[in-house]
Protein backbone atom coordinates (compact mmCIF):
# COMPACT_ATOMS: atom_id res chain seq x y z
CA UNK A 1 0.00 0.00 0.00
CA UNK A 2 1.38 3.18 -0.62
CA UNK A 3 1.20 6.12 1.74
CA UNK A 4 -0.45 8.08 -0.28
CA UNK A 5 -3.48 5.63 -1.04
CA UNK A 6 -6.26 6.44 1.72
CA UNK A 7 -8.01 3.50 4.14
CA UNK A 8 -10.96 3.35 5.66
CA UNK A 9 -10.31 2.98 10.01
CA UNK A 10 -11.94 2.82 12.89
CA UNK A 11 -10.82 2.11 16.46
CA UNK A 12 -12.76 -0.31 18.66
CA UNK A 13 -12.50 -3.10 21.66
CA UNK A 14 -13.78 -6.25 20.83
CA UNK A 15 -15.73 -8.75 22.74
CA UNK A 16 -14.41 -11.58 23.88
CA UNK A 17 -14.87 -14.69 21.61
CA UNK A 18 -17.61 -16.71 23.56
CA UNK A 19 -19.36 -13.63 24.21
CA UNK A 20 -19.35 -12.72 20.14
CA UNK A 21 -20.71 -16.20 19.54
CA UNK A 22 -23.63 -15.57 22.14
CA UNK A 23 -24.53 -12.39 20.51
CA UNK A 24 -24.23 -13.79 16.98
CA UNK A 25 -26.30 -16.67 18.44
CA UNK A 26 -28.89 -14.18 19.41
CA UNK A 27 -29.11 -12.24 16.04
CA UNK A 28 -30.25 -15.27 14.21
CA UNK A 29 -32.75 -16.22 16.66
CA UNK A 30 -34.25 -12.10 16.55
CA UNK A 31 -33.65 -12.07 12.72
CA UNK A 32 -35.85 -14.94 12.55
CA UNK A 33 -38.52 -13.76 14.82
CA UNK A 34 -38.76 -9.89 13.22
CA UNK A 35 -39.62 -12.63 10.09
CA UNK A 36 -38.94 -10.86 6.52
CA UNK A 37 -41.58 -8.74 6.28
CA UNK A 38 -40.29 -6.80 9.66
CA UNK A 39 -36.82 -6.63 8.42
CA UNK A 40 -35.91 -7.76 5.03
CA UNK A 41 -33.00 -8.75 4.38
CA UNK A 42 -31.77 -8.80 7.85
CA UNK A 43 -27.74 -10.22 7.41
CA UNK A 44 -26.66 -11.49 10.81
CA UNK A 45 -23.08 -10.32 11.05
CA UNK A 46 -20.26 -13.11 11.43
CA UNK A 47 -19.05 -13.54 15.42
CA UNK A 48 -15.50 -12.38 15.02
CA UNK A 49 -16.32 -9.22 12.54
CA UNK A 50 -18.18 -8.07 15.95
CA UNK A 51 -16.93 -5.04 17.85
CA UNK A 52 -17.67 -2.21 19.57
CA UNK A 53 -16.80 0.89 17.41
CA UNK A 54 -15.26 4.14 19.70
CA UNK A 55 -14.20 6.29 17.04
CA UNK A 56 -14.81 5.90 13.38
CA UNK A 57 -11.87 8.03 11.46
CA UNK A 58 -13.33 7.59 7.65
CA UNK A 59 -10.89 7.38 4.49
CA UNK A 60 -7.55 7.97 6.26
CA UNK A 61 -3.75 8.92 4.49
CA UNK A 62 -2.10 5.38 4.83
CA UNK A 63 0.84 7.23 5.68
CA UNK A 64 -1.05 7.88 8.89
CA UNK A 65 -1.16 4.87 10.29
CA UNK A 66 2.24 5.26 12.10
CA UNK A 67 0.95 8.18 14.25
CA UNK A 68 -2.48 6.92 14.66
CA UNK A 69 -0.86 3.92 16.37
CA UNK A 70 1.33 5.89 18.60
CA UNK A 71 -1.68 7.92 19.37
CA UNK A 72 -3.80 4.90 20.50
CA UNK A 73 -0.93 3.24 23.09
CA UNK A 74 -0.71 6.95 24.11
CA UNK A 75 -4.59 6.84 24.77
CA UNK A 76 -4.61 3.16 25.73
CA UNK A 77 -1.58 3.44 28.28
CA UNK A 78 -4.08 5.55 30.51
CA UNK A 79 -6.95 3.73 30.49
CA UNK A 80 -8.21 0.82 32.80
CA UNK A 81 -9.73 -2.23 31.83
CA UNK A 82 -13.56 -1.74 30.96
CA UNK A 83 -16.00 -3.94 32.98
CA UNK A 84 -19.15 -3.98 30.32
CA UNK A 85 -22.51 -5.74 30.26
CA UNK A 86 -24.77 -6.63 27.39
CA UNK A 87 -27.97 -4.49 27.75
CA UNK A 88 -31.56 -4.20 25.25
CA UNK A 89 -31.56 -4.48 21.88
CA UNK A 90 -31.96 -1.50 19.63
CA UNK A 91 -32.33 -0.44 15.76
CA UNK A 92 -29.93 2.51 14.75
CA UNK A 93 -29.85 4.35 13.45
CA UNK A 94 -33.80 5.85 15.40
CA UNK A 95 -34.41 7.73 11.99
CA UNK A 96 -33.85 5.30 9.51
CA UNK A 97 -33.13 1.86 11.06
CA UNK A 98 -31.38 -0.63 8.98
CA UNK A 99 -28.38 -2.27 12.01
CA UNK A 100 -29.90 -4.34 14.99
CA UNK A 101 -27.25 -3.67 17.87
CA UNK A 102 -27.13 -4.54 21.42
CA UNK A 103 -26.82 -2.33 23.93
CA UNK A 104 -23.71 -2.27 26.26
CA UNK A 105 -23.70 -1.06 29.53
CA UNK A 106 -20.45 0.88 31.32
CA UNK A 107 -21.57 1.30 34.72
CA UNK A 108 -18.04 2.45 35.89
CA UNK A 109 -17.79 4.95 32.59
CA UNK A 110 -14.18 3.63 32.11
CA UNK A 111 -15.40 3.34 28.15
CA UNK A 112 -16.70 6.69 27.84
CA UNK A 113 -13.27 7.45 29.46
CA UNK A 114 -11.22 5.79 26.56
CA UNK A 115 -13.62 7.24 23.83
CA UNK A 116 -12.72 10.96 24.63
CA UNK A 117 -9.47 10.18 24.94
CA UNK A 118 -9.21 8.43 21.99
CA UNK A 119 -11.09 10.78 19.91
CA UNK A 120 -8.67 13.36 21.25
CA UNK A 121 -5.33 11.71 20.68
CA UNK A 122 -6.42 10.25 17.57
CA UNK A 123 -8.03 13.63 15.91
CA UNK A 124 -5.12 15.69 16.79
CA UNK A 125 -2.78 13.62 14.74
CA UNK A 126 -5.13 14.03 11.84
CA UNK A 127 -3.93 15.80 8.71
CA UNK A 128 -6.56 17.31 8.07
CA UNK A 129 -7.75 16.91 11.00
CA UNK A 130 -11.31 14.61 11.67
CA UNK A 131 -14.69 16.24 12.96
CA UNK A 132 -14.65 15.47 16.18
CA UNK A 133 -17.17 12.82 17.70
CA UNK A 134 -20.85 13.69 18.49
CA UNK A 135 -20.89 14.28 22.23
CA UNK A 136 -23.34 11.47 23.27
CA UNK A 137 -21.23 8.30 22.85
CA UNK A 138 -23.68 5.00 22.86
CA UNK A 139 -21.90 2.02 23.35
CA UNK A 140 -23.25 -0.92 21.20
CA UNK A 141 -22.57 -3.93 19.33
CA UNK A 142 -23.98 -4.11 16.17
CA UNK A 143 -25.28 -7.58 14.90
CA UNK A 144 -26.92 -7.66 11.87
CA UNK A 145 -27.53 -5.09 9.07
CA UNK A 146 -30.55 -4.66 6.89
CA UNK A 147 -30.78 -3.12 3.71
CA UNK A 148 -34.02 -1.39 4.22
CA UNK A 149 -35.70 -0.11 7.40
CA UNK A 150 -37.69 -2.63 9.41
CA UNK A 151 -41.75 -2.15 9.15
CA UNK A 152 -43.14 -1.68 12.58
CA UNK A 153 -41.80 -3.10 15.46
CA UNK A 154 -41.48 -6.78 15.76
CA UNK A 155 -40.92 -8.10 19.49
CA UNK A 156 -37.65 -8.87 20.00
CA UNK A 157 -36.01 -12.35 21.88
CA UNK A 158 -34.44 -11.22 25.42
CA UNK A 159 -30.82 -10.35 24.68
CA UNK A 160 -28.31 -12.38 26.51
CA UNK A 161 -27.15 -11.20 29.81
CA UNK A 162 -23.13 -11.46 29.33
CA UNK A 163 -20.25 -9.60 31.61
CA UNK A 164 -17.31 -9.35 29.98
CA UNK A 165 -13.98 -7.38 30.15
CA UNK A 166 -12.48 -5.56 27.46
CA UNK A 167 -8.15 -5.10 28.05
CA UNK A 168 -7.32 -3.91 24.55
CA UNK A 169 -8.30 -1.27 21.78
CA UNK A 170 -7.62 -2.15 18.14
CA UNK A 171 -7.28 0.34 14.91
CA UNK A 172 -8.89 -1.78 12.20
CA UNK A 173 -8.81 -1.31 8.68
CA UNK A 174 -11.78 -1.96 7.33
CA UNK A 175 -12.49 -3.82 3.81
CA UNK A 176 -16.13 -2.78 1.83
CA UNK A 177 -17.18 -6.23 -0.24
CA UNK A 178 -20.28 -7.21 -1.73
CA UNK A 179 -20.54 -10.35 1.19
CA UNK A 180 -19.78 -7.39 3.48
CA UNK A 181 -17.23 -5.90 5.59
CA UNK A 182 -13.22 -7.68 6.32
CA UNK A 183 -11.56 -6.19 9.32
CA UNK A 184 -7.94 -6.24 9.63
CA UNK A 185 -6.24 -5.41 12.50
CA UNK A 186 -3.21 -2.66 11.50
CA UNK A 187 -2.45 -1.21 15.21
CA UNK A 188 -3.67 -2.54 19.17
CA UNK A 189 -2.78 -1.73 22.38
CA UNK A 190 -3.07 -2.74 25.78
CA UNK A 191 -5.35 -0.85 28.39
CA UNK A 192 -2.93 0.56 30.78
CA UNK A 193 -0.67 -1.23 30.08
CA UNK A 194 -2.66 -5.03 31.13
CA UNK A 195 -1.39 -7.77 29.47
CA UNK A 196 -3.33 -11.44 30.26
Amino acid sequence: MSRRATVRLFAAVDPPPDVAAELSRWARAAARSAGAGDAPSLRVLDPETLHLTLLFMGERPGGEIDALAAALSEAARVARPCELETGAPVWLSPRRPRALAIEVHDSEGELAALQRELARGLCEVMSPPAPRPPRRFRAHVTVARSRAAPRGHAALPATPRARFRVAEVVIYRSHLDPEGARYEAVASAPLGGWAG
